[in-house]
């Protein structure tokens, strides 16, 4: 049976008009494929490791209840990293520099390039950049903020890939779209039937690998024979007496609250879609990923989103107060009373409730900013916490979608309040650049 492509040629040729970056997809049942299985392929996973650049998102809302989508990507044709507040974008034989006052602009300055065209059916992302930026780049934003020494990592300021082709699966709808994303280099008739041509070949290689068998399994994380061995960046000393100082700077009124930190490491024999998998059974959360970033990967679980601009409205979700799940459902009612009746935990929240509405107050429309959701309880696999949920209008006169994103980072549950000082504070402390730790995993 033949798959159906939409939009369709005509239709693309008319939406030509609207813009330069058009998504084409088909539609496949997702009943014999799973975004594990699938990436595993897209990725072209061995023995060797996967292809250079990809990534897997997937989202557990709530803790308890399946997200919606799953998105997957592989061998983008641009690559956005910065080092040392250098920037560069590679791909198609080329590397240029790109400019900007931060990382923040000089990302949305890459994709301004882009003018999408929606598409009837398509997913909310339907591509893009998806990335990371590490928490080190916040002297850019706040230049009284020191940059600490490097760290051991040695791995970019921020780095993000630029997919024409990506797999989003529809847990509603049990459907993997495939889509491929024409960017179109012209203005003519023939321009725009090459853009529409490639968008369908790259459709129907993405089906030929959906459609191959899963050659190399990397060795599961299970058993007991595994023990890892991890070591701190602090001994116990210098992470004692760096809390001592910073106890003092809140009795001398400095600040409200700082969250200071220490880097554990250990060296481990698996490849790095086994320890998402793990974490993936282990710690399910709204905020799953993998980032093959060439020569090192990032995975992670969070149940935090830093901030979300989606057709004008910015949302901020303080997430603070944590208590552990009950054994059985009376236990976890009692253990929700106690935790929503602490003082400190309340007197915690509310203070990242303040400084959420201050990071959305920044750019968003006046009166606009509102706490929709005030002190919930989320549950997840091993703990329950307390949310908010912050709201605002951007105010599209004077700021940009990348005002969100610098407004608001980074998250005030990994830095502290007021934000600026306690960011200095850690800066003294840490005495070290903490990396893709305390930033965050991005679309655009």
């Amino acid at each position: 049976m033949k798959m159906k492509i939409v939009p369709s040629r005509e239709e693309f040729r008319k939406y030509a008009g609207q813009g330069n970056l058009i998504p084409v997809y088909a539609e496949v049942a997702a009943d014999m494929e799973t975004p594990v299985s699938a990436y595993y392929k897209i990725s072209r996973i061995s023995s060797s490791g996967p292809a250079p650049y990809s990534f897997l998102l997937e989202s557990v809302e709530g803790g308890e209840n399946i997200g919606r989508y799953s998105i997957l990507g592989s061998s983008p044709s641009l690559v956005f990293s910065q080092e040392k507040r250098r920037a560069v974008l590679k791909g198609k034989g080329i590397e240029t520099e790109v400019e900007g006052r931060d990382v923040f602009e000089k990302i949305q300055n890459v994709i301004k390039q882009y003018k999408p065209v929606q598409i009837p059916g398509a997913p909310p992302f339907s591509g893009g950049a998806v990335g990371y930026i590490s928490y080190d780049v916040v002297s850019e934003i706040e230049p009284v903020i020191p940059v600490p020494p490097d760290s051991p990592l040695k791995v970019p300021e921020a780095f993000f890939m630029i997919t024409d082709g990506l797999l989003v699966f529809d847990r509603v709808l049990h459907t993997i779209k495939i889509i491929s994303n024409a960017f179109i280099e012209g203005s003519s008739p023939d321009d725009v039937d090459k853009a529409y041509d490639k968008a369908v070949e790259t459709i129907m290689s993405l089906k030929a690998l959906l459609q191959t068998p899963v050659q190399f399994i990397p060795a599961d994380i299970d058993g007991p024979e595994f023990k890892v061995e991890l070591k701190s960046n602090k001994t116990f000393a210098a992470y004692s007496d760096m809390l001592e100082k910073a106890k003092k700077y809140i009795y001398d009124g400095d600040i409200i609250q700082t969250v200071l930190s220490q880097r554990f490491s250990a060296e481990i024999p698996f490849h790095p879609f086994a320890v998402y998998r793990a974490l993936r059974r282990i710690n399910p959360s709204p905020y799953m990923f993998l980032l093959n970033c060439g020569d090192f990967s990032i995975v992670g679980a969070s149940p935090e989103v830093m901030a979300k601009c989606e057709d004008g409205k910015i949302t901020v979700r303080p997430i603070a107060g944590t208590r552990k799940r009950g054994a059985t459902p009376e236990e976890d009612i009692t253990l929700e009373k106690e935790l929503l009746a602490d003082p400190k935990e309340r007197a915690e929240h509310i203070m990242l409730v303040d400084l959420g509405r201050n990071d959305v107050g920044r750019v968003a429309e006046a009166g606009s900013v509102k706490v929709e959701d005030i002190m919930t309880v989320e549950r997840y696999s091993h703990v329950m916490h307390i949310v908010s949920s912050v709201t605002g209008n951007l105010d599209k006169s004077q700021y940009e979608p990348d005002s969100v994103m610098r407004s608001a980072f980074p998250a005030g549950t990994l830095s502290g309040a007021p934000k600026i000082r306690a960011m200095q504070i850690i800066s003294e402390l840490e005495n070290e650049k903490r990396g893709p730790y305390g930033g965050t995993v991005a679309s655009y």
